[in-house]
C-alpha cells in the first residue's frame, strides 16, 4: 500500500508537470490602439485595469504620434495633446499589472493621411520625400501620383535630429524599454526626383532607416518594433501592395538588425508569414484586426508554431497582438455597447483572440 501511494504521488507530480508544459502561454499577449485623447484618459485607464489586466495582456502599444505635449519640439504638438500627467496615469496602471507600455510614432512613412499632412511635414516641409506631389482637395484611390501617405526622406541630413528628439522624449515619459516606429505601407521611398535618394536601392534605403533607428535606440537599451509588411514580397506571395511590398523593399529582410521585433499583420486572410520571419532570424508577433475567425486561426497557428518548432526557432514566435485602428474613445464606445450587432469588429476580434489564448493556455 505504501508503494502504491508513492506511485500515485509520482503520477500526480508528473501530471502536474505535464499540465504546466501543456498550459504554456505566449510570451507576448499584446494590444495596440491609438493613444486616448484628452478627456478619454480616465476611461482608458479603467479599461486597462478592468479588461486588459484580467486577460493577462502584457504589452500595450499606444500610437501617440503628435498627441503629446512635446517639450523638445513644441511646434510638433497637436493643438490638443496629452500632458505628462495624462501619460503618467497610464504608466502607473500598466506598471501595476506588469504591462509593458510601448509608444509609437510613425517614422519614414505615414507622414500624411490622404489629403492632410501630419505635423512633421507640415512644420518641416523640407523633409518631404516627394515635395512635387501635391495633396488634393478631394482624395481618390487610385491616383496618378500613387499617393496614399507621404514619407520623409531618410537621407535628409536634418530629419533624424528632429525625430530622435521626439523618440527620446516619448520613451522617457512612457518609461519605455521599446519603441514602435510604424514603418508600414511605405509607398514613397527612393523617389526618382529626390536629390538624395534617386537611383538608390529601395531595400537598402528601407533597411538603412530601420538600422539607423535601432542603433539609436540601442544607446539606451531600447528595442525597435515595426510592422512587417514592407519585408514581404507582394508579387511572389500574391499579397499585393498593402500587406506586402510591390516596390522592392522586401529584400531588406536580409539587411535589418535581428533584434528588431516584427509585428506581422494580416487582416483579411490568416497568412502564415510568421514562419518566414522566424526563419530569417527575426522575432515575430502576429497581429489581427477585425475578423474573429481569423484571430482564432492565427492564435492557434502561433501555439502550433511554438509547439512544433526547433529549440532555436521557438523563442522567435513571440505571440499575438490585437490591433485597433481607431481612437481609444471610439473603440471603448463599441466595446461597451451591448446593442452593437457588428460581428466583424475589433472589439469582437479582441474578445475572440484572448478567449482562444486562455483556452489554449489551459489545455
Amino acid at each position: 500500500m505504501k508503494h502504491l501511494r508513492l506511485f500515485f504521488a509520482l503520477m500526480l507530480l508528473v501530471g502536474i508537470n505535464l499540465n504546466v508544459q501543456a498550459g504554456e502561454t505566449l510570451p507576448i499577449r499584446g494590444f495596440c490602439i491609438g493613444a486616448p485623447q484628452v478627456g478619454e484618459v480616465t476611461d482608458f485607464v479603467r479599461f486597462i485595469d478592468e479588461e486588459l489586466a484580467p486577460r493577462q495582456v502584457n504589452v500595450l502599444v499606444l500610437r501617440v504620434d503628435y498627441n503629446y505635449q512635446y517639450e523638445s519640439h513644441p511646434e510638433l504638438r497637436n493643438e490638443v495633446a496629452l500632458s505628462k500627467e495624462d501619460v503618467k496615469q497610464m504608466v502607473e496602471v500598466c506598471q501595476k499589472h506588469n504591462i509593458r507600455l510601448i509608444p509609437q510614432i510613425n517614422l519614414l512613412g505615414h507622414q500624411s493621411w490622404h489629403s492632410r499632412l501630419e505635423k512633421l511635414l507640415e512644420v518641416y516641409p523640407e523633409f518631404d520625400e516627394t515635395p512635387h506631389v501635391q495633396l488634393p482637395e478631394k482624395y481618390e484611390w487610385p491616383n496618378e501620383d500613387g499617393l496614399y501617405c507621404k514619407s520623409y526622406c531618410p537621407l535628409h541630413p536634418e530629419v533624424h535630429a528632429v525625430v530622435f528628439d521626439l523618440v527620446d522624449e516619448i520613451c522617457e515619459v512612457f518609461e519605455a524599454d521599446a519603441f514602435h516606429a510604424g514603418m508600414d505601407e511605405v509607398f514613397y521611398i527612393g523617389d526618382e526626383k529626390c536629390p538624395r535618394c534617386a537611383g538608390r536601392d529601395k531595400a537598402e534605403l528601407f533597411a538603412g532607416e530601420v538600422n539607423k533607428i535601432q542603433n539609436y535606440l540601442d544607446l539606451n537599451d531600447r528595442q525597435l518594433w515595426i510592422w512587417g509588411d514592407r519585408l514581404l514580397d507582394g508579387k511572389t506571395t500574391g499579397m499585393g501592395m498593402w500587406e506586402a511590398s510591390m516596390n522592392n523593399t522586401h529584400r531588406a529582410i536580409d539587411l535589418i538588425d535581428k533584434n528588431v521585433m516584427i509585428c506581422d499583420w494580416h487582416y483579411e486572410r490568416p497568412d502564415k508569414t510568421a514562419v518566414y520571419f522566424a526563419m530569417k532570424g527575426l522575432n515575430v508577433v502576429t497581429c489581427p484586426w477585425r475578423h474573429p475567425e481569423n484571430a482564432i486561426a492565427q492564435t492557434r497557428d502561433m501555439f502550433d508554431f511554438r509547439a512544433s518548432a526547433t529549440p532555436e526557432m521557438k523563442p522567435r514566435y513571440q505571440g499575438m497582438m490585437q490591433t485597433v485602428w481607431s481612437s481609444a474613445g471610439r473603440f471603448l464606445q463599441q466595446y461597451y455597447n451591448e446593442n452593437d450587432t457588428v460581428a466583424n469588429s475589433p472589439a469582437n476580434c479582441f474578445r475572440a483572440m484572448f478567449n482562444e489564448i486562455e483556452t489554449l493556455s489551459s489545455n
